[in-house]
């Protein structure tokens, strides 16, 4: 499963601090960022997490993250 977000973070720091988090919760996860896309974009990879589990980690971050389903069918 790949969930990708919409996210407000701006640096690699900060980014290398919520995967920490992240990982914490779920240590099998591969999470990666693209600070240099405008959406800053956030992807979740992994066999099993929960969505709302990655967007309250980043707002309790103080940080804006905004699931974007993705349709397969298109």
């Amino acid at each position: 499963m790949v969930n990708v977000f919409k996210t407000d973070v701006q640096s690699a720091d900060v980014a290398k601090e919520i995967i920490n988090d992240l990982l914490q919760m779920y240590p099998c996860l591969r999470i990666t960022f693209d600070l240099e896309d405008e959406d800053k974009i956030m992807r979740v990879e992994g066999v099993f997490f929960e969505t709302a589990d990655i967007i309250s980690c980043l707002k309790e971050n103080a940080h804006c993250c905004i699931y974007l389903p993705m349709d397969i069918d298109k």
